[in-house]
C-alpha cells in the first residue's frame, strides 16, 4: 500500500500524479542503495541533437520538478536555448520508472539563494571554482581554483554565483511504469489539460 492508498497493482487508478510520485520516491529512498533522487536529464543542443546526464532532483511540488546547475554548463546552455527538457527516474530496486516532459522555467532568486545556502561550504566553493563542462588542463588547475576561492571566502558568507541557479520542469506529461512478468508491464500517463490531468493507461 502506498501513501496514495493504492497498491502496486492499481496505481494506474490514481487520479493525479504528484501524490503518486511522492509515494514512489519515498519508497525509493528506503530501497535504493544511493541517491533515490538521481534522475536522467535530457536536453537538446542547437542542432536538435539529444544530450543526457544524471542530476539530482532537489525539489518538487505541483509547480514542477527542480534541479540546480551552472547555467554556463552544457546542460545549462542547452536548456536556456530551448527552455524544454525531460527526466527519467529509474528505481531498479522497485522495478519502477517515471518519465517527465515539459517546458522549463528558472527558479526565483529567492529559491536559488535558499538552496545554495543549504549546501555544504565546500560545495558552494566548488560552484565558483568549476567552469563546468569546459576543458580542464589538469586536476591541479581545479584544485588551485578551489584553493583560491577558499582563501577569498575564508570568512563570512559565500554568495551564490550569478551563473548558478535552478531550473523547474513544468510537466506536460508524467508517465509511471511498473515491471510485470513476461514484459506485460503496467504503464499510465498523466497529461496536463489546463489545471487538470487526463489519465491514460498504455500498452506495455
Amino acid at each position: 500500500m502506498t501513501e496514495t492508498g493504492l497498491t502496486i497493482g492499481d496505481f494506474t487508478e490514481a487520479d493525479e500524479p504528484y501524490r503518486l510520485f511522492a509515494a514512489w520516491i519515498e519508497e525509493a529512498k528506503a530501497s535504493e542503495i544511493n541517491d533515490a533522487n538521481a534522475v536522467a536529464l535530457a536536453t537538446v543542443d542547437a542542432d536538435g541533437l539529444p544530450d543526457v546526464r544524471m542530476v539530482l532532483l532537489k525539489g518538487f511540488d505541483e509547480r514542477g520538478f527542480v534541479f540546480y546547475t551552472n547555467f554556463e554548463s552544457t546542460k545549462g546552455r542547452e536548456i536556456l536555448g530551448s527552455m524544454k527538457a525531460a527526466m527519467c527516474f529509474h528505481w531498479k530496486s522497485l522495478r519502477r520508472q517515471v518519465r517527465v516532459r515539459g517546458p522549463v522555467e528558472q527558479v526565483s532568486d529567492a529559491e536559488a539563494d535558499e538552496y545554495y545556502a543549504s549546501r555544504p561550504r565546500g560545495s558552494r566553493i566548488g560552484a565558483w571554482a568549476s567552469k563546468q563542462s569546459r576543458p580542464l588542463e589538469s586536476r591541479f588547475a581545479l584544485e588551485k581554483a578551489v584553493a583560491e576561492y577558499t582563501a577569498k571566502h575564508a570568512i563570512g558568507d559565500i554568495p551564490r554565483p550569478p551563473f548558478w541557479s535552478g531550473f523547474r520542469i513544468i510537466p506536460q506529461t508524467i508517465e509511471f511504469w511498473h515491471d510485470r512478468p513476461f514484459r506485460l508491464h503496467d504503464r499510465v500517463v498523466f497529461a496536463r489539460t489546463g489545471d487538470a490531468w487526463d489519465r491514460t493507461r498504455l500498452y506495455p
